[in-house]
């Protein structure tokens, strides 16, 4: 089929969306435009990923959870109960509820089958060792869990993804002063969680 010379390509499409603000991307975003979802999706998707990762260190899950924050994000687009003020505050928040999601729901397990048991990281070093690592990392995942939400995800904000008070401030739609107040909160809390579970 001949396409005209004002058609624009799906590429073109594509390349024109990357220069857009975010803002712009999600104006067309809640119309259903496909190619501005598709942007979104490749802007968030890792950084989704990797804040989930790194409260699961569980390869297959943290896909999974991923994969249900965008479908939660198309299914309020559709329901026009979407995000109020900053999006990705918002894909952030989403992320942050599936993960105390699933684990409230773990911990009713009764038993945690062998597919639940801790990551071993392969870092060269002895079994010993390897297992030491991973049920630290473990019990600083459990007391994370006993955080209440806001700490926990200005915890994960902060020390594992990297960003700063005023960043968090405006993904968390909170003063700069009171994101600093959780995490002073919130890390006084692990170290007492921590020190009760060394004893």
């Amino acid at each position: 089929m001949h396409r005209g010379p004002s058609h624009v390509s799906l590429t073109d499409e594509l390349k024109l969306l990357r220069d857009c603000t975010e803002e712009e991307l999600l104006a067309q975003a809640v119309d259903f435009d496909e190619a501005a979802l598709s942007e979104l999706y490749d802007r968030y998707e890792l950084k989704i990923y990797n804040y989930i990762y790194r409260r699961t260190s569980d390869q297959a899950l943290s896909e999974d959870l991923t994969a249900q924050v965008f479908l939660k994000m198309l299914e309020a687009i559709h329901n026009e109960r979407a995000w109020h003020s900053s999006f990705s505050g918002w894909l952030y928040r989403i992320a942050h509820n599936l993960v105390i999601d699933h684990y409230r729901a773990r911990d009713r397990q009764k038993q945690i089958s062998l597919d639940e048991t801790p990551h071993m990281p392969d870092l060269g070093l002895s079994p010993v060792r390897a297992a030491e690592i991973a049920l630290d990392g473990e019990a600083l995942r459990a007391a994370v869990r006993r955080l209440t939400d806001e700490q926990a995800q200005v915890i994960s904000l902060r020390f594992l993804e990297g960003y700063s008070f005023g960043e968090i401030a405006g993904l968390m739609d909170k003063t700069e002063g009171a994101v600093k107040a959780l995490q002073h909160r919130a890390v006084a809390t692990l170290r007492q969680l921590l020190v009760h579970e060394a004893e």
